[in-house]
């Protein structure tokens, strides 16, 4: 199966950001393993220094990987490289598990072998002898044939990893297709998106300088409305103390009515009394003269006997 991955740019560049970290990590272990290294001394140390030297080994070789990886992701984001590196690795792991299966075998057949040989030196038997020739013909043909089977195994291996790398770099040839596809694809929309970004800022600018108007027309209007209301207020005010004054004037006028209202009411009873009293008076003088009461009666009898005692001193 070809290995496909890709990563978008940001995807690409976070990782890049984590394995560059990665390697400086793998880069101060690398340093402190070589000092380690070269402090074990002694015959006893051999074997750590063995382990340590491995392990300095497998760090170095996955700082390399991670450095091509690294530059696969900022340049094709991409991680096309450390799939390769994995199928590498369990190819390596296949041929060496089948050393070890054929180094197997050859040691069994070696034992078989010796024990043949054993066997033919104790044995007097012409049988036994070509039985035991026949036995190893078997066993020397069946060996050919499971070397000719592993070279064939190793023949197909060898061409399913051709034709996985075939697919792999037609992947990583549709891969980069692809991403020259996109960065067109991006470029065109950086140039659509600055043409808008250029649209909308001139609007923007637009609306500003209409804004910009009608915001002084109101602060204009505004303020002619709030001169106008003051000139209102003013008037408001003014026509406001006219008014009050004028209810003064009237509540005045109308209390000074009332008072001469009250006035005349008092003179016209005063008349009313007084021609009352004056009738009440006449009346009663009258009724005074008619039965000779009063100051007049009493002057006419006066009067009357002052005739008479003057008619007496006459006579005498």
């Amino acid at each position: 199966m070809a290995p496909t991955a890709s990563l978008s740019l940001i995807q690409s560049l976070r990782m890049a950001a984590v394995l560059e970290d990665c390697s400086h990590q793998l880069d101060i272990m690398g340093h402190r393993l070589t000092v380690k290294i070269s402090r074990e001394q002694g015959p006893a140390a051999e074997q750590e220094k063995a382990r340590l030297s491995k392990l300095l080994r497998d760090c170095q070789h996955i700082s390399q990987l991670m450095s091509t990886l690294h530059s696969e992701l900022v340049e094709k984001q991409s991680f096309i490289s450390v799939l390769q590196a994995v199928e590498i690795e369990e190819e390596k792991k296949k041929k060496l598990a089948a050393y070890k299966k054929r180094k197997e075998k050859l040691k069994t057949l070696l034992k078989k072998e010796e024990e043949a040989k054993q066997k033919t030196e104790e044995a007097k038997d012409q049988d036994v002898l070509d039985q035991l020739n026949d036995n190893i013909s078997k066993t020397a043909e069946e060996e050919e044939e499971e070397e000719e089977e592993e070279e064939e195994e190793e023949e197909d291996m060898e061409l399913e990893l051709r034709l996985a790398q075939g697919k792999a770099i037609q992947a990583e040839k549709l891969l980069q297709d692809q991403l020259n596809l996109l960065q067109t694809q991006m470029k065109d929309e950086m140039l659509s998106h600055e043409r808008s970004k250029e649209f909308l800022q001139n609007q923007h600018e637009k609306l500003q300088e209409q804004l910009q108007s009608w915001q002084k027309s109101t602060k204009q209007l505004l303020h002619q409305k709030e001169e106008e209301y003051n000139r209102l207020g003013c008037k408001r005010m003014l026509n406001l103390d006219r008014l009050n004054e004028m209810k003064r004037k009237i509540q005045e006028m109308e209390q000074m009515l009332i008072e001469d209202e009250e006035e005349q009411e008092k003179l016209r009873l005063q008349e009313e009394m007084i021609r009352a009293v004056t009738k009440l008076q006449a009346c009663w003088r009258g009724v005074m003269v008619r039965r000779g009461l009063g100051k007049k009666a009493e002057e006419g009898k006066e009067g009357k006997k002052k005739k008479k005692e003057g008619k007496k001193k006459k006579k005498k």
